[in-house]
């Protein structure tokens, strides 16, 4: 108990220069701390010590020590016991049983029985050896003291010395007992320290193996993620699978279990292996425990792939090395070679790596192509990516729709003979119009190869980005048909149907770009009319299967695996038109990212290879139509142009003004002003010059009038 502190304070007051009264402060002793009692302080005081990183640290170090000296005793154990016994080959012929080589299994049979013939003899000569041994000791014994006796006689008769006789002999007698006496001094401390000496080379043996539990190991050592890939890391990622058969065939076959394996291969940036999986393990059970296989691997989910050979009962799996699917892949040869050109009908497109870390190259020709996938994964990338491929083939004639209108396909401005960018109904009208066009150009290609059955046609190619927008459109047309849904009188859904089915027999091809697939936004008779079809990261199985097929993702396709945001460029790729692993249904591929500054220098080396292509655009449908100035925009810098192909030139560009126009209304258009479309090598054409001599009498025309 402390002492109460009183606090005298004598102020004086100035004013009055009088005392004022003395005040006694008293403060009162603070309440004691409870002091805790002894065992609850020696209790944390206790756990504070062996909680501490030193003891830890300390503990695991000594049990490390300790287990590397009992795993090495293990080990030597082992080794002793199968070099003396058949021990070993009756584990490899289990081993083999257990995997249903039974050829293997008797060739084992065949070692284990010449083993056990060549000891039953080294036995037998054992019991013969002493009396041989014996016989060998006296002769060699006799002959040495004759050798020796020889050399002292010939000493002695150089010296004319009789005692040097015998010297020879003494010096290895003196040698024997300097041996002796040798021995005598060193086997006191040798038998001291012989045991430390071999508890030395078994930890040594067991620290080599490292014949200790992972939690024993120093931190920076404990996590075992990104170690190179062994036979024995295989084997026990698969015994701890969760599937008791192959569990139970593993344990038969003891520590022999890499008997399933085939030789580990260096595959691009990983290994690859295929695994015989024992009588009574499905390769689904394999393929459902991706995820947990990989962990046991030390690995990803997305840097294990489980994939089907040819081989029955056998599973192929590629393990990337650690973080290495991370690492960019290097840029596309379309950057790289300024001199690169394309053949549509036996070239390839160079669009990524595979797994393997080999060149990925896509056939297009009459293909039609559906790339899927979320948002912002590098969908149009990729898409964009094989286009710009096409465009350095002068025969290949493009006719783009941009529902997303941000300007990732502005770069084929006067590549492309149409280009539509814009999200909305009105895009989507275009679009689909565009698509019709198509249909009927493919209509008409048809007709002539009815006629002429060796015609030939240059390559149309018809790309719709974000087709989910046009699926989707709720506008209908004059006759109450919608233009999106999945009904027969959708327009668009029905021209994209039609040109899948004989498109590509007139080389009318059908591409499309569309993102989260469902049967809404993605029909089900439209995914499957088209030959290629690639997935990025998705979020489902369900929409693996519609975006892949469903035999695709049972032989392994796994999109919905990917990972949103980081494996961005990635596809899984189901199409004749790539080159598939053997007995696979898919082929994983990492593109190759090409920015919008590198695409416009491949599409204006693509437009030098062309004589010059109009791009038609659609422009505002409120804005009143100039005839002559269109039909001046729809020839370009052509000196003529068929009429047909003049008045479906002008239909895309303003389908409300144009639609319905027949040649009546085009020649009208012109006479007004002078002129006509007149025939050329026997077919009715508009001509440039006639159209701008029409342009020029109405702006004479105009400028009377306006002075008069």
């Amino acid at each position: 108990m402390t002492e109460n502190v009183i606090n005298l304070h004598k102020p004086t007051d100035p004013s009055t220069g009088s005392d004022a009264p003395t005040v006694l402060t008293v403060v009162p002793d603070p309440a004691p701390t409870p002091r805790l009692p002894l065992w609850i302080r020696s209790g944390r005081a206790i756990r504070t010590a062996v909680t501490h990183d030193v003891t830890k640290t300390s503990a695991r170090a000594a049990a490390r020590h300790a287990l590397y000296v009992y795993g090495g005793t293990r080990i030597v154990t082992r080794r002793a016991w199968e070099a003396r016994t058949p021990a070993r080959y009756e584990r490899l012929m289990r081993a083999a049983e257990a995997a249903g080589n039974l050829e293997e299994a008797r060739e084992w049979e065949e070692r284990g029985q010449h083993f056990r013939e060549a000891r039953h003899r080294r036995r037998m000569d054992l019991l013969h050896s002493p009396m041989e041994a014996a016989k060998g000791a006296a002769v060699s014994a006799g002959t040495g003291v004759g050798l020796l006796v020889a050399l002292g006689v010939c000493m002695a008769i150089a010296t004319k010395d009789v005692t040097e006789v015998v010297t020879p002999l003494m010096a290895v007698i003196k040698f024997i007992n300097l041996m002796i006496t040798i021995v005598q001094v060193v086997w006191g401390p040798a038998v001291t320290i012989g045991p430390f000496l071999a508890l030395l080379a078994l930890w040594t043996v067991g620290a080599h193996q490292k014949a200790a539990p992972s939690w024993s190991l120093p931190e920076q050592q404990r996590s075992s993620e990104g170690e190179p890939i062994t036979p024995s890391i295989v084997v026990k990622a698969l015994r701890d699978l969760g599937v008791p058969a192959l569990r139970n065939a593993i344990k038969e076959m003891g520590d022999a279990g890499a008997a399933m394996l085939g030789p580990i291969r260096i595959a691009g940036c990983g290994v690859e292996v295929d695994v015989t999986l024992p009588s009574g393990v499905s390769t689904i059970e394999v393929q459902n425990r991706r995820r947990k296989l990989a962990e046991n691997l030390t690995r990803h989910e997305h840097e294990v792939f489980v994939m089907l050979p040819v081989a029955a009962r056998t599973v192929r799996l590629w393990i990337a090395d650690s973080g290495a699917l991370d690492e960019p892949i290097g840029p596309s040869p379309l950057v790289t070679d300024e001199t690169a050109t394309a053949d549509y009908k036996k070239g390839k497109a160079p669009w990524g790596q595979d797994l393997r870390g080999d060149a990925a190259a896509l056939s297009l020709f009459q293909r039609h192509l559906l790339v899927t996938g979320l948002s912002n994964q590098g969908k149009t990338a990729s898409l964009r990516a094989l286009a710009l491929w096409a465009a350095l083939d002068r025969t290949v004639e493009f006719r783009i729709a941009d529902l997303k209108g941000v300007g990732d396909w502005a770069m084929f401005d006067g590549l492309a003979s149409v280009l539509i960018q814009g999200p909305t109904d009105d895009d989507v009208v275009d679009a689909t119009g565009m698509v019709e066009d198509a249909l009927e150009e493919m209509n008409r290609r048809i007709r002539v190869r009815q006629q002429d059955p060796k015609a030939v046609f240059s390559p149309l190619v018809v790309i719709v980005d974000e087709a989910q927008v046009a699926f989707m459109c709720p506008v209908k047309d004059d006759q109450k048909n919608p233009y999106g849904g999945s009904k027969a009188t959708s327009r668009y859904f029905m021209a994209v149907r039609r040109i899948h089915n004989q498109g590509r027999a007139v080389d009318v091809l059908m591409w499309q770009g569309t993102q989260d697939p469902t049967d809404q936004n993605l029909p089900k008779l439209v995914r499957e009319g088209a030959h290629t079809r690639a997935s990025l990261a998705l979020g489902t199985e369900s929409q693996a299967r519609m975006a892949l097929g469903d035999k695709a993702v049972d032989g392994g396709a796994a999109p919905h695996l990917l990972r949103q945001g980081l494996d961005k460029g990635t596809l899984v790729v189901a199409s004749d038109g790539i080159t598939v692993p053997a007995g696979q249904a898919s082929i994983t591929v990492r593109t190759h990212y090409i920015n919008d500054d590198e695409a416009e220098a491949i599409c204006e080396r693509a437009k030098a290879l062309r004589d010059g292509v109009t791009t038609l655009r659609p422009v505002d449908r409120t804005e009143e139509r100039d005839a002559l100035a269109d039909i001046l925009t729809v020839l370009g810098d052509a000196p003529r142009l068929l009429t047909q192909d003049v008045l479906k030139r002008l239909a895309v560009l303003s389908e409300d003004t144009y639609g319905a126009w027949t040649f009546s209304d085009l020649k009208d258009a012109m006479e007004a002003f002078g002129e006509e479309p007149r025939k050329s090598h026997g077919r009715m054409s508009v001509h440039r010059d006639h159209v701008l001599r029409a342009i020029a009498n109405r702006d004479a025309t105009g400028s009377a009038s306006a002075s008069e």
